[in-house]
């Protein structure tokens, strides 16, 4: 079983790396780390990630997946990108994404009339490319897997290894990952102080209202 991976300049690496540390210790997954060019694409603070593969090697995969970043909107925008997310996940047994990548499988057209969730600064973003948003850690509507902010994205992970290879599987990786997270820190605005939600809305308002421009754009254009 072949899982794609995007991988473009400027992403959230833990977007990245969280489910690819999940989904490359599900039995039978090969996992390729897929770009235009094999050259080391650099994340939104500069960590380099080498591609297995570029865009011509990979034409159909049983799971496409997507992470979020700063560089969603030169994903968007970059013809080849989403012309490879559309093909590839037209034909995937598996659509999935964390984080903001939910809004790049939506500009490629890949989530009309699926519920999906993203991060929360950029739920009311999904409407723009057609998605239905809903508030919670991991969203499964038919063959759409979609998570909130980074972290989610390992949950998410989990879930599909639980989906292909079943529980105990699972329950074997998050062990192996010692991932059992505590609520230790407030990291979502349901629980955070309401002055830190306030201080990133503010911090991220100039970047929210470029990427809701190009959405618009984008469904203009569909």
């Amino acid at each position: 079983m072949l899982a794609a991976l995007l991988v473009f300049p400027e992403l959230t690496q833990l977007d990245l790396t969280g489910p690819y540390e999940v989904l490359a210790r599900v039995p039978g997954m090969t996992c390729e780390l897929v770009a235009k060019t094999r050259a080391p694409v650099a994340s939104e603070f500069g960590l380099a990630i080498v591609p297995t593969a570029t865009f011509d090697d990979v034409a159909s995969a049983d799971l496409v997946f997507v992470p979020g970043g700063r560089g969603i909107s030169g994903a968007i925008e970059d013809t080849a990108t989403l012309a490879w997310v559309r093909a590839v996940g037209g034909s995937a047994r598996w659509v999935t994404s964390a984080c903001t990548g939910a809004l790049v499988l939506g500009a490629a057209g890949l989530l009309d009339g699926y519920r999906a969730a993203t991060h929360w600064l950029s739920m009311e973003l999904l409407p723009l490319v057609g998605a239905i948003p809903t508030d919670a850690r991991v969203v499964r509507d038919r063959s759409r897997i979609t998570s909130g902010g980074v972290t989610a994205g390992i949950d998410l992970a989990l879930d599909i290894a639980a989906e292909l290879a079943g529980p105990a599987v699972a329950e074997r990786i998050a062990l192996n990952l010692e991932y059992d997270p505590e609520p230790r820190w407030p990291g979502h605005p349901r629980t955070a102080a309401a002055e830190h939600v306030d201080e990133l809305r503010r911090a991220t308002a100039e970047r929210q209202a470029a990427r809701r421009a190009l959405l618009e754009r984008v469904a203009r254009q569909r």
